[in-house]
């Protein structure tokens, strides 16, 4: 096998989809010839709606894989429709990894996924395939990938507090008072998300340091870098349609009715699971805060202000390659990537 493969704008079209089936007929038996510790990590991330499972599942028609989810909500069974989770036969035929994997009352951690994740992916290079984790929870991704900070323990009288003058003053306070000790957690935390505030001004008044710092400080042994593809559409307003058409999608195929029946089966609407975008908007619909005509509106813009932070977050991590999902060459421009990765591994 050359050492040099031919670029692929150099080759006719069907030359290349011929070159491209060899060389992935190819890297299926040579992925066994890689030490386990040297089959490389694959991780498509990206906005949410920016089409990161279709990536995945198209490499995995091509590559030995195991899919490995990075998603904070299709970790628990009862969310499907909300968390946009494969179904069930697309979930058959490619399996992955942490779904369906806590019940909505359990909860779910960084910490959690690190060391389920860690494990998956060694599964994964034991039997000598490749872990492809793909999704959106960037938070998960950065612990498994950057390490996690030694944070002090939950302190139940400082919880508490912050609970009392939440009820008094507003969650929208707090979140002020964010902005002003620790600003740089506070631009990577939504406003409404409550449990995360609270976590980071728990922090600060424990220890009178910023979480921000403490997770800059932090000295757990990083992996190696993954290779990492970045799915967004150039053109903002493109991702935006897609959010839109996806959360319409959600209601046609019954997120209304998903809540209930959790809601029905005795789940908590206290649950940080139940706090995720779409789920929160149904809840205040359920509670009367909300019409139904106006679900749809308040689904798309909270998801456009979740995929804006994604993006920021994105911007300010390692480097990865950047596509446009909608692209014609994405795939197999993203094949080419991942073959050279495993050649090099194997000239090594």
């Amino acid at each position: 096998m050359s050492g040099r493969l031919m670029s692929p704008a150099s080759m006719p079209v069907d030359s290349r989809a011929r070159k491209l089936a060899n060389l992935t007929h190819w890297l299926e038996f040579r992925v066994q010839d890689l030490a386990s510790n040297s089959i490389p990590t694959i991780v498509i991330t990206g906005p949410t709606a920016s089409g990161k499972t279709a990536l995945a599942l198209a490499l995995a028609d091509r590559f030995p894989c195991q899919l490995i989810s990075v998603d904070s909500s299709m970790v628990y069974r009862q969310l499907s429709i909300g968390s946009a989770k494969p179904d069930a036969q697309t979930l058959q035929r490619y399996p992955h990894r942490l779904v369906d994997i806590r019940d909505i009352n359990q909860p779910y951690s960084a910490g959690d996924f690190v060391g389920d994740a860690r494990a998956a992916i060694a599964t994964a290079t034991a039997n000598r395939k490749i872990p492809v984790l793909v999704g959106g929870t960037l938070l998960y991704l950065r612990a498994l990938f950057q390490g996690l900070a030694a944070l002090p323990a939950a302190d139940p009288a400082i919880r508490a507090a912050l609970e009392a003058e939440a009820a008094e003053s507003g969650w929208d306070h707090l979140y002020q008072q964010l902005q002003q000790v620790d600003p740089e957690a506070a631009n990577k935390i939504a406003p409404a998300d409550r449990q995360r505030i609270q976590r980071a001004l728990e922090v600060y008044r424990l220890t009178g340091k910023a979480m921000s710092d403490w997770q800059s400080e932090s000295r757990q042994a990083q992996r190696p870098s993954p290779l990492k593809f970045i799915l967004t559409p150039p053109d903002r307003a493109v991702l935006h349609r897609r959010i839109a058409e996806r959360s319409q999608q959600m209601l046609a195929e019954g997120l209304v009715a998903e809540v209930r029946l959790i809601r029905d089966q005795g789940f908590s609407e206290q649950s940080p699971a139940l706090r995720a975008v779409g789920y929160r908007q149904v809840l205040e619909h359920l509670d009367g805060q909300l019409e139904e005509s106006a679900l749809p509106e308040r689904i798309t813009i909270a998801t456009r202000q979740l995929a804006k932070r994604q993006l920021t977050w994105l911007r300010s991590e390692p480097a990865g390659f950047w596509f446009d999902p909608l692209a014609v060459a994405t795939l197999e421009r993203v094949t080419r990537i991942v073959l050279e990765a495993v050649g090099k591994t194997l000239g090594k």
